[in-house]
């Protein structure tokens, strides 16, 4: 929660103070900087929540709708939608069917898998998330609170952070286009 005045101290500035104060000096650092991510992930989610919300969504059930409305045909097997998300199966399957149930997106079977499942937006699930982009990059994206230099410098370093904690891995060279 964002408070209405900011606070007359840093209280994550505080907790290192605590952290070293106490002697756990080895872990005061990884301390500020897990902890400092998870409260800049809580103002980023509330601005990305109070952009959402006049849409009725939620970002997982947006990130679902916007993974499936960047696919070509407005469909993927669940088992895609699960690996691009990096979420559990039975997360996104949850999501799906409140989707499903709020006719955003239908569930087909797959056309050459018959124990696997396919998500398609629906008309109205197009519609919805395309204005729902619209508002979050005008409330949120566009102006994240940081610099473009802060920006980039910061998508590089939890980048490597990523990478490191084995989340993805460098793409195979790709030829330059003809």
């Amino acid at each position: 929660m964002v408070s209405s005045r900011p606070l007359p101290v840093d209280p994550l500035a505080e907790a290192k103070r605590q952290w070293l104060a106490h002697g756990w000096t080895e872990a005061a650092d990884g301390m500020t900087v897990v902890t400092s991510v998870m409260r800049a992930q809580q103002l980023l989610l509330a601005r990305v929540d109070a952009a959402l919300k006049p849409f009725g969504l939620s970002f997982a059930r947006y990130e679902v709708l916007r993974l499936l409305g960047f696919s070509r045909a407005g469909r993927l097997p669940l088992s895609s939608v699960v690996a691009r998300l990096q979420v559990h199966p039975t997360t996104v399957t949850s999501t799906a069917e409140r989707l499903v149930r709020d006719g955003l997106i239908v569930r087909e079977p797959h056309p050459h898998d018959g124990r696997a499942a396919m998500l398609a937006l629906t008309d109205a699930g197009r519609d919805l998330v395309d204005r729902a982009t619209a508002a979050l990059n005008a409330d949120v994206f566009a102006d994240p609170g940081l610099s473009r230099a802060d920006a980039a410098e910061l998508v590089a370093i939890v980048a490597r952070m990523r990478k490191a904690a084995g989340d993805f891995a460098d793409p195979r060279p790709q030829p330059e286009p003809l």
